[in-house]
């Protein structure tokens, strides 16, 4: 009975320890598109919730916005309903306790974080109920453990892991940099949620985070904190990945609806951020049948040279991108390494300069420095250590006999 009771209390610390607990994400609703109740992920000084409308304006916006053309305009790319059977903007889901899956990578797997990810059976793709052959982001915010994972390309497997071409995981309780030159489910490599038009924000009359929107074209250059760049144009007026556009104060938004009016004074705060290539100043939100498509189609009136180019500085290209060490990974020990089946085992690890964990199998991203498995076959455990300049890894096997 004893040694039951310590087991049972091992496996209910396992995912406290491993995951760590849920902090400021614990008063998210569950389910596609639930409310954040006001939660606003990451930290307030994140690049995503800083107030820009005091901030200098870049010396080349007025060459940029010309390049984008300053007569193409807004265009809301979500709303209520569907177009083509596809439900029209970037879903999401908010998770408790989902069963840990594992991802297979298609395309970009040396610069993804790897699996095991909570990501659901039923977790909606970009276009369901007709996804298509589009982006096909998947993204689920772990309201237990505070983490946000974002797919993109992704299909489900029967066996119940998923395919995907890249796949990010965010600590939305810190300020996490991405390697830089590494991708993640957005070609900026920046994470997609927080860049939504959700309708609970607008709801309550306030967006408190900058905006995230596509441009046709883009050069080989990102401004922090975007990582990325996916180039199909040389020329230097061209937006770099990360780019950050303002609504000008003077631009008067009180002859415009509800819903778009609490956009709009969003973009003249906090701006909107250049993320992805694809159609020139669409900008990106949840799929919602409460958006009143009429009031949404009023943002199309707002041209581009509403706008202004936020101060870029610093701009990364090929000749400048930040280098230095990569995580050193001092020790990864098992203890005990030879156990029955489903016996627990301890996993510790000491590394310096790292921003975030992950250890798979099993139990995927992490805080602190310890996880409690139960193994039941011989397994070869993996830390990866990443910060802003690589990643780095180191296994440990465990026989189970």
């Amino acid at each position: 009975m004893r040694r039951t009771l310590s087991l049972l209390f091992l496996a209910l610390i396992c995912g406290c320890i491993a995951h760590g607990q849920g902090g400021p994400c614990t008063g998210m609703s569950l389910g596609r598109g639930a409310s954040l109740n006001g939660y606003i992920p990451f930290p307030a000084d994140n690049a995503w919730n800083q107030d820009i409308s005091g901030a200098a304006v870049d010396p080349n916006s007025n060459g940029i916005i010309n390049f984008i053309g300053g007569s193409v305009t807004m265009h809301p790319d979500f709303g209520a309903g569907t177009y083509n059977g596809s439900t029209l903007g970037i879903p999401y889901v908010i998770v408790s306790g989902s069963p840990f899956v594992k991802i297979n990578f298609t395309a970009y797997g040396d610069e993804s974080d790897p699996g095991p990810m909570p990501i659901p059976a039923n977790a909606p793709i970009e276009g369901y109920p007709q996804p298509g052959n589009g982006d096909r982001h998947v993204l689920v915010l772990d309201r237990d453990n505070c983490w946000l994972y974002e797919l993109d390309r992704s299909f489900k497997k029967q066996n119940g892991s998923w395919n995907a071409d890249s796949a990010a995981v965010w600590d939305l309780m810190n300020d996490e940099q991405r390697p830089y030159t590494w991708t993640s489910a957005d070609a900026a490599g920046l994470p997609i949620f927080p860049g939504l038009a959700r309708y609970d924000e607008v709801a309550s009359g306030q967006i408190k985070h900058a905006l995230r929107f596509t441009l046709a074209q883009s050069r080989q250059a990102f401004v922090p904190p975007a990582s990325h760049w996916a180039p199909n144009s040389s020329n230097s007026l061209a937006a770099p990945m990360g780019m950050r556009m303002r609504l000008k104060a003077s631009y008067d938004i009180s002859g415009f609806p509800a819903q778009s009016q609490v956009i709009l004074a969003a973009l003249k705060k906090y701006g909107m951020i250049m993320a992805d290539n694809g159609s020139s100043m669409f900008l990106s939100g949840e799929p919602d049948n409460r958006w009143d498509n009429n009031d949404l189609n009023s943002l199309k009136g707002v041209p581009a040279s509403a706008f202004e180019v936020v101060l870029m500085n610093p701009i990364y290209t090929s000749g400048n991108v930040p280098t230095g060490p990569n995580p050193v990974i001092s020790s990864f020990t098992a203890n005990p390494t030879i156990v029955p089946p489903g016996a627990p085992v301890t996993l510790n690890w000491s590394a310096s300069g790292t921003q975030y964990y992950i250890v798979s199998p099993q139990v995927g991203a992490i805080r602190g420095t310890t996880a409690i498995v139960n193994p039941t076959q011989t397994t070869t455990y993996t830390l990866y250590a990443t910060n802003q300049y690589g990643r780095s890894v180191k296994t440990v096997k465990v026989t189970v006999q």
